[in-house]
């Protein structure tokens, strides 16, 4: 009797383990949801971002790429004319634009994650040349000032009474507009400190090849911006990366392969 009574239980025990076999993943455990992957839009800026041959890199991208290995997370990098980037970016679920300045404008249309760098713009002179005592812009007013053509900066000096072809010459890029003051064309250049650096290096040259004047913009930082809708938890996850790797050395020392 004893023994009909212990098989009878086994074979309701077995039947119970075939039905919960049975039923789908979700309905034995609490399901886990997938992290999503992110979808980042970027310009040609060297050396935070570029395309080189047709992959992204820079110091931003490289950033961007150690941040989402560190929060465990997927990421697929465009290069894009910035204009695009921006509408792009506003009509794809997580996506990350990059290098954008945080401004107050921009304060409330998006969600923050850095700051990635400094964002210095300064007026440029070369070393060798006679030290250019400026203290504001109309002490430049007598000077050939490079700007590069239809950036935020050439904008800014041509409100700020630099008409071009008077005194605000305009490059068609910033490596030309690098150029120029090497070869005398211009007598100061507005452009940030990386870019500066970056296209001197294309030349074989030191940053000490230039003198800084001084500052024009240089009180902003480059940050990440995520989309409105994007799960907070991804936010917190991404800026933890960030912090991880400011504290453990790979921040700085990816940043000393792009600027000393």
């Amino acid at each position: 009797m004893q023994l009909r009574v212990a098989v009878s239980r086994i074979r309701r025990l077995g039947w119970g383990l075939a039905l919960w076999a049975a039923l789908p993943v979700a309905a034995q455990a609490p399901s886990v949801a997938a992290s999503p992957a992110l979808q980042a839009f970027t310009e040609n800026l060297p050396p935070l971002n570029y395309e080189d041959e047709r992959s992204a890199r820079g110091f931003s991208v490289e950033l961007l790429e150690a941040m989402a290995a560190q929060a465990k997370l997927g990421v697929s990098i465009k290069v894009l004319p910035w204009a695009r980037a921006i509408q792009t970016a506003q009509h794809t679920p997580n996506s990350v634009l990059f290098s954008l300045t945080r401004t107050a404008e921009r304060e409330a249309q998006y969600l923050w994650v850095g700051p990635i760098s400094d964002r210095r713009i300064m007026v440029y002179q070369l070393a060798r040349s006679q030290p250019i005592a400026a203290r504001s812009l109309d002490d430049l007013r007598s000077l050939r000032v490079g700007a590069v053509r239809e950036s935020a900066t050439a904008r800014q000096l041509e409100e700020q009474g630099f008409g071009a072809g008077r005194l605000l010459d305009l490059a068609p890029d910033y490596g030309a507009n690098v150029r120029k003051l090497l070869a005398g064309r211009v007598d100061v250049i507005v452009s940030q400190d990386w870019t500066v650096a970056w296209h001197l290096a294309q030349h074989r040259l030191p940053f000490s090849t230039v003198r800084a004047v001084m500052p024009y913009d240089a009180d902003k930082s480059y940050w990440f911006g995520l989309r409105l809708d994007t799960d907070p938890a991804v936010v917190q996850r991404l800026q933890a990366a960030l912090d991880t790797l400011r504290k453990d050395g790979r921040y700085d020392r990816l940043r000393g392969r792009y600027f000393e």
